[in-house]
């Protein structure tokens, strides 16, 4: 069976109940939160054997991470248990009314972190080691980079040690507050050593500064694949060998954006895994994201393996008049 690792923090998140401003909310609704993590649910839910690899405190939030992981057919044997140091916790602080377009803002509590004490010595982890060694996929996110720098070590580490047959993806993962006051150009120089790079059109202006796809080529001259999410409107693959394939967002109603870039890179690396191209691998990316616009919450369920694989398999035109609402689909040929 295909077996893919990912490797990064995951979160408690907490929100303020029904929309109320954090300062006069009385409940927060506690979740869990991580785009790695996201991406491993991702991946377990297209039929993939899937691993996450991390650190969590022993306290409340690591045991519930761990259970929620497990219950989404994620395995967790790789991740340690630190008893000195929490897990982490970020609140999800909604828009406030009188000014929605200004949108929810996070406000982060992970520093000293149990997962920002990752570093080579979890690699060496023997049971950590052994679920690297048999993984065809490892999937690493720039949000690691900028916890601490023993886990970016831990990133410099696996990305230029050997592949083995392994494919390693980068997603950027843009994170503005991680960033401040440090070297983002550490970015360019992790995502150049992988094998598989995804970013987002407007999180590029930030991470490598351009937006421009010839640009953003040059920048990253070595990975076999750059894929460019072009939010609503497109997702576009750039192949080492000058390839070029772009493929239409699917048509949605949204609801939520928050997990849709991870959705994406769920759909888009599962394809990679199962031998398809480039443009049904895009495809495969745009309809788990679609699954996740369309429904409250950071994962949304693909639907049903039939009518997953006629959109997959549908003609252009077709593809062009597919429309997703409520986590349902509905095409010219009923699918």
């Amino acid at each position: 069976m295909l077996s893919a690792v990912c490797l990064g923090e995951t979160m408690a998140m907490l929100t303020p109940a029904q929309g109320v401003p954090l300062h006069l909310a009385s409940e927060l609704h506690c979740g869990i939160g991580g785009a790695e993590s996201n991406v491993a649910m991702g991946l377990a839910a297209m039929g993939l054997q899937t691993h996450w690899v991390s650190r969590v405190g022993n306290d409340g939030f690591g045991l519930r991470i761990l259970n929620e992981l497990k219950d989404h057919g994620v395995d967790v044997s790789g991740v340690e248990v630190d008893s000195a140091r929490p897990t982490g916790v970020y609140v999800k602080v909604p828009a406030r009314d009188s000014n929605p377009d200004a949108g929810s803002s996070v406000l982060y509590y992970r520093q000293g972190s149990a997962a920002s004490a990752m570093g080579r010595e979890t690699l060496a982890n023997p049971a950590v080691a052994s679920l690297l060694d048999q993984a065809r996929l490892i999937h690493l996110s720039g949000i690691t980079a900028a916890l601490s720098p023993g886990c970016l070590d831990m990133l410099e580490v696996l990305l230029t040690g050997p592949r083995d047959g392994r494919t390693i993806s980068f997603d950027v993962n843009w994170r503005a507050s991680l960033w401040d006051g440090q070297d983002r150009g550490v970015l360019q120089r992790l995502a150049n050593l992988a094998d598989v790079v995804l970013v987002g059109k407007d999180e590029a202006e930030h991470a490598f500064g351009t937006t421009d796809e010839a640009q953003l080529r040059r920048l990253l001259p070595d990975p076999d694949v750059l894929v460019i999410k072009n939010e609503a409107i497109s997702a576009i693959s750039l192949n080492r060998n000058g390839t070029r394939v772009e493929v239409p967002a699917l048509s949605v109603a949204v609801v939520e954006p928050v997990g849709a870039g991870d959705s994406f890179a769920a759909g888009y690396l599962s394809g990679l895994l199962f031998g398809l191209d480039q443009k049904a691998s895009l495809r495969r990316g745009h309809v788990a994201a679609a699954c996740t616009l369309t429904v409250h919450g950071d994962r949304g369920p693909l639907p049903p393996a039939d009518e997953l694989a006629a959109i997959l398999d549908s003609s252009d035109s077709d593809w062009a008049a597919i429309h997703g609402e409520g986590g349902h689909f509905n095409t010219r040929t009923g699918a």
